[in-house]
């Protein structure tokens, strides 16, 4: 079972912040996806869909997140926690593996 750790946090003067919500700031959720399918991006993972996701407390601006990703065949879990270790989200996307291109040297 292959895993892959990454950091998550969103500055306070990301533009999704504006307005969401005045008083009592908030990381929207789509913002929280899009930084997950970026880590399994990185982790040389294609998101093709959101299968499930569930979001339990609200992440912060400016609050510091580990994303954990879980390779299992052609999905993704992931778990979003705090610094505090409590559980922000988890779901599931599908996904596939980016394939290897050979770096060929030209002279």
């Amino acid at each position: 079972m292959e895993t892959h750790a990454a950091p998550l946090c969103i500055p306070p003067e990301h533009p999704a912040l504006a307005g969401h919500f005045p008083g009592n700031p908030v990381v929207p959720a789509v913002v929280v996806l899009e930084r997950v399918a970026a880590a399994c991006k990185a982790w040389r993972r294609t998101v093709v869909a959101a299968l499930d996701a569930k979001f339990v407390r609200p992440l912060r601006p400016g609050e510091a997140a580990t994303i954990m990703l879980q390779a299992e065949g052609a999905r993704v879990r992931f778990e979003v926690t705090g610094a505090d270790g409590k559980l922000l989200a988890r779901g599931v996307f599908a996904s596939r593996q980016a394939s290897m291109r050979p770096v060929v040297a030209r002279s």
